[in-house]
């Protein structure tokens, strides 16, 4: 992914009010970010850890989504995978993320949702830059540009549905 600025994220959001992407949490070290090796920009917003924000490349341009978290079920063990990345995580470490659809759908309320990495860094799973344990991610005879493109693909799939 190219290097992404302040204003760039800001004035990337599809499903949210101008006003909402002004006042969201953007990354701070957006400088210091490995940005060869990401595929999408994902964060979740530390003082409400109930929304995350993911923003990727689009055209010549970028396309952002604002997302909530569904509420983790307290003291239940289980493995998922995310949606994304094909990533096996135990606990907490996908979540279901919905998004609010852009345009009139969302404004009547309309959702869309995914099981996603909690921590939105599949991108850094895929290559292998950040570990989850034992499982996480299971053998594959594709090769890394190709789960890569996979990844894009899903990612592009749920993006439609938010935009449709």
């Amino acid at each position: 992914m190219r290097e992404v600025t302040e204003r760039d994220i800001r004035a990337s959001f599809v499903n949210c009010t101008k006003g909402e992407a002004k006042r969201l949490a953007v990354p701070k070290d957006l400088a210091a970010l490995p940005w060869e090796d990401l595929d999408f920009l994902g964060w979740r917003d530390p003082g409400a850890p109930e929304r995350a924000y993911l923003v990727t490349e689009s055209g010549d341009g970028f396309v952002g989504v604002a997302l909530r978290l569904a509420s983790p079920h307290a003291g239940h063990v289980r493995r998922s995978m995310c949606s994304l990345c094909l990533t096996m995580h135990t606990g907490d470490g996908v979540s279901l993320m919905t998004a609010r659809r852009a345009g009139k759908s969302g404004q009547q309320g309309n959702s869309v949702g995914a099981y996603i990495c909690t921590d939105l860094a599949c991108s850094l799973y895929l290559r292998g830059k950040k570990e989850i344990g034992l499982g996480g991610r299971l053998h594959e005879s594709l090769t890394l540009e190709e789960q890569i493109e996979r990844t894009a693909g899903n990612l592009a799939g749920f993006l439609d549905k938010v935009v449709a």
